[in-house]
């Protein structure tokens, strides 16, 4: 993440903003765009040794803190103007009882599936303990996130149809995605620090990030083969039962990245979104997703692509 992906390059307030989660990949990314505009952060880690050098040496204070352990939260919190959690949202009930700072917080589009799982669940609870607490607060929930180092969604795939000669998909892959790139969810939690501290937030907020555009998952997977150059692939439409019952068997194969049968399964789901909220209260345009692919694998032009 460099200054130039933020679109508000002016420094925020002087009020240090306290990151919750910031040895995370969206946590980290956030404390470097953050610190390149000259605001005061306060990191968050339950491990000081996970927080990369860069952020420890130029944030304000790192605080030490088991979100499990309500006790040690409120010292984690002391003096924050913004609370930013970049964990999981099922945390939020045991920050909002540590502060009464407004609320930043990442949930997740996962509320939205039919095959409700923990971490829909936790997403669920976390956006109910928001609405009834009342404060200032904004959840952001991001579709499939994808161009953070070390994320393990598009990076992982590619590891994946690197060894497959074939492409089996549930149902044809006809079911739709619409992934969100790494520095448009860094610029929608900035932009939402910024509506919170020009105090145009009143009370709890839910908003959905993603990708500009919804695609076929067969046409998500073949964009990914051409920017990673691992070439094409013949796609075969395979039922979703019977993926679920082989991805028991990849389990044995410690070659190949481990697809839980719940991942298949939601391949059968659209998952598209309407961004309007996202571009006109956060005013972030996102990137398209050929373009975030061709940042993210540093290779083939956007502009050759044709799905």
């Amino acid at each position: 993440m460099t200054p130039e992906d933020i679109t508000h390059p002016a420094p925020l307030a002087s009020g240090p903003v306290c990151i919750v989660g910031a040895s995370g990949r969206s946590g980290a990314a956030l404390c470097r765009a953050l610190l390149a505009q000259d605001q005061k952060i306060i990191a968050v880690v339950r491990s000081q040794g996970n927080l990369a050098p860069d952020i420890a040496q130029a944030c304000q204070a790192v605080r030490i803190a088991d979100l499990t352990e309500p006790a040690m939260l409120a010292l984690a919190f002391e003096d924050a103007a913004i609370v930013v959690n970049t964990a999981h949202a099922r945390h939020l009930p045991a920050i909002l009882a540590a502060t009464t700072a407004p609320i930043v917080a990442l949930g997740s589009t996962r509320k939205f599936t039919n095959w409700p799982d923990d971490h829909g669940r936790g997403v669920l609870a976390g956006e109910a303990a928001l609405e009834a607490d009342g404060r200032p607060s904004i959840l952001l929930h991001p579709t499939m996130i994808y161009g953070a180092q070390g994320e393990d969604n598009v990076q992982r795939l590619a590891k994946l149809l690197e060894r497959l000669p074939v492409i089996p998909l549930p149902g044809g892959g006809r079911a739709l995605v619409q992934p969100i790139d790494q520095r448009d969810v860094t610029r929608c939690v900035v932009a939402a620090i910024r509506l919170i501290q020009s105090g145009n937030v009143s009370g709890p907020e839910s908003i959905v990030i993603a990708g500009p555009t919804a695609v076929a998952y067969r046409t998500f997977v073949r964009m990914v083969l051409y920017f990673a150059e691992l070439g094409g692939r013949p796609i075969i439409s395979l039922p979703g039962w019977m993926l679920m019952a082989l991805s028991h068997v990849t389990r044995h194969i410690r070659k190949l990245p481990q697809i839980a049968p719940e991942e298949i399964r939601r391949l059968l789901e659209d998952k598209n979104f309407d961004i309007g909220p996202m571009e006109h209260r956060l005013g972030v345009t996102p990137i398209p997703l050929a373009n975030g692919l061709h940042h993210l694998f540093g290779r083939r032009s956007p502009e050759k692509h044709k799905p």
